[in-house]
């Protein structure tokens, strides 16, 4: 019987990314973590959207967007920016928002 090679999935990330540390595999951490985030902002979109009983084109409407972008919003698939968020939030009903920085404080956004 022919012997297994068996390899743990850090040894996998490691030949397609590179160690720790280096450009290549701090590149996909940081596309990762963006993906993370947008996916968190996204649902935190959508559930306060679904709670309003509201359609994502009625969101659309009252940002000035189209559904699909309200879509890829909910869905992590688009990177928002501060502007977009304050303006996407407000329509929801959510008037103040603040960035926690850690040891630096809060940051009022809008």
């Amino acid at each position: 019987m022919a012997q297994m090679n068996l390899h743990s999935f850090d040894d996998y990330v490691d030949e397609l990314y590179g160690k720790i540390g280096t450009p290549e595999r701090d590149a996909m951490e940081a596309r990762l973590k963006e993906e993370v985030h947008a996916y968190f902002v996204g649902e935190a979109i959508k559930k306060a959207r679904q709670a309003q009983h509201m359609t994502q084109e009625q969101l659309g409407e009252k940002i000035g967007v189209q559904r699909a972008q309200i879509s890829k919003l909910e869905n992590g698939k688009s990177v928002i920016t501060l502007p977009t968020m304050s303006r996407v939030f407000k329509a929801l009903g959510i008037s103040t928002a603040t960035l926690d920085l850690g040891k630096l404080g809060k940051v009022a956004l809008w």
